[in-house]
């Protein structure tokens, strides 16, 4: 179950994004190298102003020495070069965050349960993978360590100041408390616009993805102008947040920029009152104002600093959601039993609701017998597909049990049972890619020619596959859209026999198809489900009349089992079906 959501303060937030840096393992020594570039760069930068004051007050003398330029011009070569050094690492650190931290964010996503994309759009979570992360990486690799160097030279800058005059470095700092009353509520305003443009820009990545991968649907209904309207409002709605945060901006900018010209005027101004009457020399004015930059710079990265954390917070808050997110149970830890086919499965009360939603199975009770073939059967919304999903373990019996053999299949190791099973439905997926990818998908040995040759040939997929120009290395487009239904049915069932099931999950996989295509398809089928325990869903009766058992459902109850001869003199249901699709009349 998801995380209760609560409002962060900002001390937990700002934890939250330690955290987030913390789990890539950072090597320290890079990060001690990015800060010893940067820390030398910056001590050379305050070395620089000092030996400016030494020039000009020789230069007043008429006594400046080669020494004294090469010290100034060593200072600032040293400065640039550990600055070009420390911009280069500290861009592969940030680099090198994000990276972990996306494969971190995709490893966890494969894991979540079936439950959190029934409630998240794709496209959100592919915004938190993708734009989130870049917001982290941003912090890191343009502001955090120059937040850092920036704090050390600004002390460094306000000890040297303090020395030469303490005074005037007083004077200065009038405007320290005025920055901070500034810069507390625009922060806080910074934060919630900055939270509701990354929600908007996921919301707007789900639409895009939405649109995009059903094109075709778009395109048949000629509905082009109404989702050229909802993009449009989002777009407007994206718009309306970045003026929002570009006028914080354009506040803060020029607000921090006014406050330090009016610093400079007084120093300026008072500074040189104080050379007119002898108490401060020229050269000492002028180290004065360049250690004043060495403070408006700073001060300026901060400003830089803090409205990126702000937006970072966001983006942690988002990312930790997921990463705080319950994954499936995996119970590998607890057996080290493997999945015994020839087992009998038990369904024993079970009865299953959707978070929120009226309960959809009500004490289901059947057994399915190992090497035999069960169909369920009943009117749309039985629960025949729930009952599947069940079965592969997308959700978790509000009630009941399905054991195999006396073990709960919650007991085995997840892995290990999905791999025991392969599903067919009558909308069999395609990945983009080849023939060859499709069948192959998710085997973890290299797969021989033969191997996959015979797998096409018992699915009825080799005669098809083999006239196309480039047989197996084919491209069948996304979703598999070059290719025919009954094409790609036949790829998926060459798919299931290549990984060799145990239990084998057939969903109306011959439903959308023709005559031809449906007589290949259920030739394929037959081949597959041989000595396989194998679970079927038909609305076509005349597909499962031949199954070793007949499971009825109605309205998610179950009201009766037995063969088809069986049925047709006890369930008034199955009766009723069978009329409708045989257009006969039963006696008795």
């Amino acid at each position: 179950m998801k995380k209760k959501k609560t409002t962060p303060s900002s001390k937990i937030q700002w934890k939250k994004f330690l955290d987030l840096v913390q789990l890539n393992k950072l090597p320290k020594s890079l990060i001690a190298l990015v800060l010893g570039l940067s820390l030398i760069s910056t001590i050379a930068g305050l070395i620089v102003p000092w030996f400016t004051k030494d020039a000009v007050n020789v230069m007043t003398t008429g006594s400046l020495t080669m020494s004294t330029i090469f010290l100034l011009v060593g200072a600032i070569l040293i400065q640039a070069i550990m600055s070009s050094f420390a911009t280069y690492n500290l861009a592969y650190l940030g680099g090198l965050v994000v990276a972990n931290l996306r494969k971190r964010i995709w490893a966890k996503t494969l894991i979540l349960p079936i439950p959190y994309f029934d409630t998240n759009h794709s496209g959100e979570t592919v915004s938190r993978i993708n734009n989130d992360t870049s917001i982290i990486r941003e912090l890191i690799s343009n502001q955090l360590v120059s937040m850092f160097t920036g704090l050390v030279s600004l002390v460094g800058s306000l000890c040297i100041l303090f020395y030469l005059d303490w005074s005037m470095t007083l004077v200065m700092l009038i405007a320290i408390p005025i920055i901070v009353f500034v810069m507390r509520p625009i922060g806080i305003k910074m934060r919630g616009i900055s939270k509701g443009i990354q929600e908007k820009t996921a919301v707007f990545s789900s639409l895009l993805t939405q649109v995009v991968s059903e094109i075709r649907l778009v395109k048949a209904y000629a509905a082009e102008p109404v989702e050229q309207k909802q993009g449009e409002k989002e777009i407007d709605s994206l718009f309306h947040y970045g003026l929002k945060e570009s006028r914080i901006v354009a506040i803060l900018q020029p607000l921090m920029g006014l406050i330090m010209m009016s610093m400079l005027v007084m120093i300026i101004g008072y500074g040189g009152m104080r050379v007119a009457s002898g108490d401060l020399t020229a050269g000492d004015l002028v180290a004065f104002i360049l250690y004043l930059f060495q403070i408006i710079i700073p001060v300026t990265t901060m400003t830089q600093f803090f409205v990126g954390l702000q937006k970072a917070m966001g983006a942690t808050e988002r990312i930790a959601e997921i990463l705080e997110y319950e994954t499936e149970e995996d119970a590998e830890a607890n057996t080290s039993d493997t999945v015994d086919p020839k087992l009998p499965i038990h369904i024993e009360n079970v009865s299953f609701a959707y978070e929120g939603k009226e309960t959809i199975l009500h004490h289901v009770n059947f057994e399915i017998e190992p090497g035999k073939v069960t169909a369920l059967v009943g009117p749309s919304g039985s629960g025949k597909t729930t009952f599947f999903s069940l079965m592969e373990r997308f959700y978790i019996p509000t009630s009941g049990v399905i054991r195999l053999g006396e073990k709960s299949i919650h007991e085995f190791s997840l892995r290990d049972w999905r791999s025991c099973i392969s599903y067919v439905s009558q909308e069999s997926p395609l990945l983009a890619g080849t023939i060859r990818d499709n069948i192959c998908y998710a085997m973890t040995r290299e797969v021989t020619e033969e191997e996959l040759l015979r797998a096409a040939k018992l699915a009825y997929a080799d005669e098809f596959i083999l006239d196309l120009p480039d047989s197996f290395e084919t491209e069948v487009g996304e979703r598999g859209i070059k290719l025919s239904g009954g094409q790609r049915q036949r790829i998926a069932i060459a798919r299931a026999i290549l990984h060799d099931p145990k239990i084998l999950m057939l969903d109306e996989a011959t439903s959308n198809l023709d005559s031809a295509s449906e007589q290949v398809v259920q030739e394929a089928l037959q081949n597959l489900m041989k000595d396989r325990t194998t679970l079927v869903i038909a609305h076509r009766l005349s597909t499962v009349v031949d199954a070793d058992q007949i499971v009825v459902l109605e309205k998610g109850v179950l009201t009766g089992k037995g063969t088809h001869e069986e049925l047709l003199k006890t369930n008034a249901l199955y009766q009723q079906l069978v009329q409708q699709q045989f257009k006969v009349e039963l006696a008795g």
